[in-house]
């Protein structure tokens, strides 16, 4: 099934992504923002993804303003070695460590062998991955926010 966009509530989405409602309301007239009412409704539905698009754009959120990592903030800090990161996300060992080196996900030190790794950068991108990802996609910008391709069921 082609992935369908998340709908919520206008004035929800100005308090979650900190922007003016009239500035969404202009957003969804000029088509930048994609929107729907609901039958029998008054209330403006717009696509949450094309809003924290807007919001990254105008004002440069850093990844750790959005509600995909701070759902992991609470591990901000706490040291994981790649491999048990790998094992515990299910994520693949290559595709972390591209991550680390792209700088995605913070390297925290070394253990012996063990390249040590921030918890909460690895659980963001797992979730962006989850949501996303498949061999061979673009998945962050260079700054780690997600990325927003051009065209296909993610595109505005």
């Amino acid at each position: 099934m082609v992935a369908l966009p998340t709908l919520i509530p206008l004035s929800e989405a100005a308090r979650k992504y900190g922007l003016e409602e009239d500035r969404l309301r202009q957003l969804v007239e000029k088509g930048r923002i994609r929107a729907g009412v609901l039958p029998g409704s008054d209330e403006v539905l717009v696509s949450e993804d094309e809003v924290r698009g807007e919001a990254i754009q105008e004002k440069g959120l850093r990844k750790e303003d959005l509600p995909e990592y701070q759902k992991h903030a609470h591990l901000k800090g706490k040291p994981i070695w790649i491999s048990k990161a790998a094992r515990d996300y299910q994520i693949p060992h290559p595709t972390i460590v591209r991550w680390v080196k792209a700088g995605y996900i913070k390297q925290l030190g070394l253990d012996g062998n063990k390249v040590l790794v921030d918890e909460a950068d690895v659980a963001y991108c797992s979730e962006i991955y989850r949501q996303r990802g498949r061999q061979g996609r673009i998945l962050f910008n260079p700054d780690g926010t997600p990325y927003k391709p051009k065209t296909g069921p993610l595109a505005m």
